[in-house]
């Protein structure tokens, strides 16, 4: 019998990802990477370990909860913490999952002597013609989740499974439903798994060791001051609400320079570009673009964006310039641009670390 290690969040999703490959036959084993813990030993969110050992023990599946807390410090919010703090906006899901939950999985895979790994994400593992492995975009698009998996490896894909690729949200609840399974009808969680109270603001603000920058001022793109914010980590660029300050018309956040300790504010006209720069490039569909070549895709340059289709070339030894046909809105450092092919099918991706014009 194959064995499979399930990744379980306590949620409805990774539950009927077990139940199904239980159902067509696998070994499974339940998993929750226990990351986070408070003072008092309450769990985040995002690991749930008394609904995700319940699901388990419905399945009778067996079940493990190693601590992972460290090697989540040091790979994910250390990481989140800083980039707010040099003026970007991180999305922690994307290193979170290539490097702590597929990397500790697969560990526990080995140790356990599984076959393969799991999860509950709404997306499909892809082997192309020339062998490369990729993901394809989810059956139930609106809840597809392939732009935070761009970064993972070919070893990693190599021994994934996704059984909920071809579902979509309401077929879920009703499989886990009919199974008796007591998260059916759970609501997702839509905050980051570590910041349990408050903002992340507050969290960056709260502890001494990270050194957040203090108030600065709004400035126009000509350097003009406009008034005096409250900290960086505070905006991202796109924000409208929150500023705290009052104009003739509608202002945005435009840019954040860190090293000035500044944030640049312009009308909504001024957040379009038509070219950035990503760095830190992972490529699952191609070995890569060589110099001097381009490839067309549709890019998308935030999880909720339906993407733009864009140019890419080779911009130095890890890094593209992007050329959208139309003109995207509030592309921001920090977050990924992610590329897919005519079959919605990952090519690659990286980190957006300019906004060119």
């Amino acid at each position: 019998m194959t064995k499979v290690i399930v990744g379980m969040s306590g949620g409805v999703d990774s539950a009927v990802a077990a139940y199904l490959l239980k159902e067509a036959g696998y070994e499974v084993i339940g998993m929750t990477l226990r990351t986070w813990e408070a003072v008092d030993g309450a769990e985040s969110r995002c690991c749930e370990i008394d609904d995700a050992r319940e699901t388990a023990w419905k399945l009778h599946i067996r079940y493990h909860a190693p601590n992972c807390i460290e090697a989540f410090n040091e790979k994910v919010k250390r990481p989140f913490f800083r980039s707010y703090i040099e003026g970007q906006t991180p999305n922690p899901c994307i290193e979170c999952n290539r490097y702590l939950k597929w990397e500790r999985m697969l560990h526990y895979a080995a140790v356990l002597e599984a076959d393969f790994i799991a999860t509950g994400h709404y997306a499909s593992v892809v082997r192309l013609p020339d062998g490369r492995l990729t993901v394809q975009q989810a059956a139930a698009a609106e809840k597809d989740q392939t732009y935070m998996l761009y970064g993972l490896t070919q070893e990693q894909l190599a021994r994934t499974l996704m059984p909920l690729g071809k579902l979509s949200k309401s077929e879920v609840r009703k499989i886990a439903a009919d199974a008796g399974l007591s998260v059916a009808h759970k609501q997702d969680s839509q905050e980051i798994c570590f910041v349990t109270e408050g903002s992340y603001a507050d969290y960056i603000e709260n502890d001494p060791e990270l050194k957040a920058p203090g108030p600065g001022n709004f400035v126009t793109e000509d350097g003009k001051i406009l008034g005096k914010h409250k900290g960086i980590i505070h905006y991202t660029v796109g924000q409208r609400r929150g500023l705290g300050i009052a104009f003739g018309v509608p202002m945005y956040v435009k840019q954040i320079n860190a090293a000035e300790n500044e944030v640049v504010l312009g009308e909504e006209s001024s957040l379009y570009s038509s070219q950035i720069r990503c760095r830190n490039m992972n490529y699952l569909s191609i070995p890569g673009i060589l110099p001097g070549e381009s490839i067309r895709a549709r890019v998308k340059i935030r999880y909720h964006h339906d993407g733009e289709m864009a140019s890419i070339i080779p911009d130095g030894e890890d890094s593209v310039h992007i050329l959208f046909d139309d003109p995207v809105r509030a592309a921001t450092p920090g977050q990924s641009a992610v590329f897919y092919d005519e079959t919605n099918c990952v090519i690659g991706g990286g980190k957006i670390s300019d906004v060119i014009c």
